[in-house]
């Protein structure tokens, strides 16, 4: 998945996808149901995770790092494509 080609809503779908455990999940459910509304508007994926660090206060460090590095490009490729 290349998410530089990724819609912001898919990115923060994706990032979703690797929020998990305990007061988190009604607050991901909720981001759930709104992506699928199209009621949530975020310009970029940095403000997302922004919104997302407001909320949770750093505990998401692996989270932010994980999206970080799926950012990165070597030679041209993605991380998934390169390894």
């Amino acid at each position: 998945m290349n998410l530089k080609e990724e819609s912001v809503e898919g990115q923060v779908q994706w990032i979703l996808s690797y929020v998990q455990r305990g007061s988190v999940d009604v607050w991901k459910e909720n981001m759930m149901e709104e992506l699928e509304a199209v009621e949530l508007e975020y310009e970029s994926v940095e403000e997302f995770l922004t919104s997302l660090k407001k909320e949770f206060g750093g505990g998401e460090e692996k989270l932010v790092k994980t999206a970080e590095l799926r950012k990165l490009e070597q030679e041209g490729k993605t991380i998934e494509e390169f390894v």
